[in-house]
């Protein structure tokens, strides 16, 4: 079977709290970890948006413009099931990035790739990521 869910690969996410949310895939595992305590299931790590950035318009001023263009990022671990993969892939390096437990290492990560995508979004390139789903 070809494996197609690798790191990169944008993905939609289908439930939870973040469904219907755009995601890129971070770290895939296929196999599943067979440990106790580990996910016995093909899993993935994704960078998704939780708050898109908003419209934007030439007469706005430059200060409600920065506003309207920042972008909220989830770091969360997925199920394969709950991800449905697109046809769209983002090259941006999210190789650091980890889910973790410990508060001032998870803020300070977030920061990282919120700077990251608010970056790219700024540059203009993968308009799609970037916009709300509507359905």
């Amino acid at each position: 079977m070809v494996r197609f869910l690798k790191p990169g690969k944008v993905v939609i996410v289908t439930s939870g709290r973040y469904a219907g949310r755009k995601a890129v895939i971070v770290k895939n595992t296929d196999q599943g970890e067979k440990a106790k305590g580990k996910r016995p299931y093909p899993h993935a790590v994704v960078v998704g948006i939780s708050r898109y950035p908003r419209r934007v318009k030439i007469a706005m001023p430059k200060k409600k413009i920065a506003k309207r263009s920042t972008v909220k990022p989830f770091i969360k671990t997925y199920n394969y099931t709950h991800l449905f993969p697109t046809r769209y892939n983002l090259d941006i390096d999210f190789k650091t990035v980890n889910v973790l437990t410990d508060p001032a290492a998870k803020q300070k990560q977030h920061k990282t790739v919120k700077r990251a995508l608010t970056k790219r979004y700024k540059t203009g390139k993968n308009r799609w990521f970037f916009t709300k789903l509507r359905f």
